[in-house]
């Protein structure tokens, strides 16, 4: 292993402090790193380091490892660099709640040597793929979800589905949710969407605000394609994916399907899953007891 690139969409001076004390442990085990371009900019280190601002420079710097530094959504947009590259992502958490980032500021120095030496989890996730973006500065990608929902009104919207060609239901309401088994503990959770264990090859529905009570989350094939048509009483509707979004017209319909990627994520040996929803969700405690 020789290089590792190091992302964070932060530049306060905590994070530069904690960061030049990480960069100076990988230099000292003969690891090169490699900045995100905008932060190292940012930061004004006082060292020149070898920089990257997108996939074609991770590829043509052999990058090893994609060090993220911040919350889950740090993790999330390290999908625009990493994409089909299958570099694995080290998630660390600074920021609050943290399903995806699996290790905390000091964990990673412990852990640091086992994950050069590969001595981790590595855990797959499915990635959602729009299909014939009408704009080729649209990155049709989304590790956590991708989102249909009113734009500027105050009226429901109503979304017509097709699985696989199939009419399954008519959605009215605020609008729609698309989560892989990465983002059904994100928008989707919040809005009744079931938690599904990452190594699921599933997709979740989640209506939101349904206006009809009887709709519910559906969970599908992660192999099949869905189509979407949206009407409403203005012109546009917003479409995010992830934490990007985008607007678009009501006469142009939405495909999804799975990408033919995955995206690697770093895990400590002893953590898992249901360990990580215990303690972000607190279950089995109770403050009455």
């Amino acid at each position: 292993m020789k290089n590792a690139a190091i992302y964070s969409q932060k530049n306060d001076l905590d994070t530069f402090l904690y960061l030049s004390k990480f960069v100076s442990e990988l230099e000292k085990r003969g690891i090169t790193p490699i900045l995100y371009k905008t932060m190292a900019d940012e930061m004004q280190f006082s060292k020149s380091f070898k920089t990257f601002a997108g996939k074609d420079d991770l590829q043509q710097n052999e990058v090893d490892l994609f060090f993220t530094f911040g919350g889950d959504g740090t993790i999330v947009n390290s999908l625009l660099f990493v994409q089909d590259l299958e570099i694995p992502v080290v998630g660390v958490n600074t920021g609050r709640l943290g399903f995806l980032a699996s290790f905390t500021k000091e964990e990673i120095f412990l852990e640091l040597d086992d994950i050069l030496k590969g001595e981790v989890q590595v855990s797959r996730r499915s990635v959602i793929e729009i299909l014939d973006p009408k704009s080729e500065k649209f990155f049709p990608y989304a590790l956590n979800d991708v989102t249909i929902s009113r734009k500027e009104t105050t009226a429901m919207i109503t979304i017509d589905s097709y699985i696989d060609g199939e009419f399954l239901n008519i959605f009215w309401g605020d609008g729609v949710i698309i989560s892989t088994p990465t983002g059904s503990t994100a928008y989707s959770l919040s809005c009744g969407g079931p938690i599904i264990t990452p190594n699921n090859k599933n997709f979740v529905i989640t209506p939101i605000a349904p206006h009809n009570l009887n709709v519910r989350p559906l969970i599908v094939n992660d192999d099949v394609e869905i189509r979407l048509k949206v009407e409403s009483r203005v012109p546009q509707y917003s479409l995010s994916l992830d934490s990007r979004l985008i607007h678009m017209e009501t006469n142009m319909e939405i495909i999804l399907r799975k990408a033919s990627f995955q995206i690697l994520l770093i895990h400590p040996n002893n953590l898992s899953f249901y360990e990580t929803i215990r303690q972000k969700l607190l279950w089995g405690k109770d403050k009455r007891n």
